[in-house]
């Protein structure tokens, strides 16, 4: 009996681009899954677009926040009533391609994993190509990862099974990369990356990585706040991470053309 996958998609305010997105899990080779959309009091006709899915699929199960708490908060909601033995994570603007879970399962059951991650590439808001790939490492330590995120949180995964139920700190931005830390710390094994683009991520005018310096700003808070850190400490890392991620992360970072 194969794996049941949990996927875990926080919504607000997501008219524009969801039916691709839930479509893109629909049209999974992988089969058993669960789609958890959570929606964080969307205002827009969010909740309209995806009931006509609720009613046809039994797998598909719509959880709501009385207020609107953040991405942490939602992606909380769904890792605990998750019932798969591995969870994996989608935002309601990216896309995955028909292969993924196939792909990553097969390879985490394979290489006895218990976190996982994937190549992925770049689309602006009309789903076009941005000629952009970012490759995966093949092997990701604890101590990489604090120095830059380097897991594209729409093509992580990790097994609940064996590391139990790893959520997300409550900071409003980049906990996703608090997460994967917690989860690599947890299993003591480093997380494996497949070299296979299996993903499309949407590059949005007002998102944190088309802004560096909001970029900066977060990823302190990420050192400080999140885990932890002293200031002089975060300040430290943060010299760490300017290196890393504009000089070592941005090889990854590749036109189609290169690979």
């Amino acid at each position: 009996m194969k794996s049941l996958v949990s996927i875990i998609t926080p919504l607000y305010n997501s008219e524009a681009f969801i039916l691709e997105t839930i479509n893109s899990v629909i049209q999974q080779s992988y089969r058993p899954w669960e789609l958890l959309l959570i929606d964080d009091g969307s205002t827009d006709d969010t909740l309209k677009i995806i009931q006509p899915y609720l009613d046809k699929y039994s797998n598909i199960k719509l959880l709501k926040n009385k207020i609107n708490s953040g991405a942490a908060v939602s992606r909380n909601k769904g890792i605990y009533a998750a019932t798969g033995d591995y969870i994996a994570f989608l935002d309601a603007d990216d896309l995955w391609k028909p292969n993924k879970l196939e792909v990553q399962i097969r390879f985490m059951e394979t290489n006895n994993c218990d976190v996982c991650f994937s190549s992925y590439e770049h689309i602006d808001e009309a789903g076009h190509a941005l000629n952009k790939f970012s490759k995966a490492l093949k092997e990701l330590s604890y101590t990489k990862l604090l120095k830059s995120n380097y897991i594209g949180n729409l093509t992580g995964i990790y097994n609940a099974k064996r590391l139990g139920k790893v959520i997300s700190p409550n900071l409003r931005k980049r906990q996703d990369w608090l997460l994967w830390l917690a989860a690599i710390k947890k299993s003591s094994k480093p997380a494996l990356g497949i070299t296979e683009s299996l993903a499309y991520y949407r590059v949005r005018k007002n998102s944190i990585s088309a802004n560096k310096w909001e970029l900066i700003k977060h990823n302190y808070l990420v050192y400080h706040k999140g885990l932890g850190f002293s200031k002089m400490t975060s300040i430290y890392l943060m010299g760490v991470f300017f290196k890393e991620h504009f000089f070592v992360k941005s090889k990854q970072i590749q036109a189609k053309g290169e690979r």
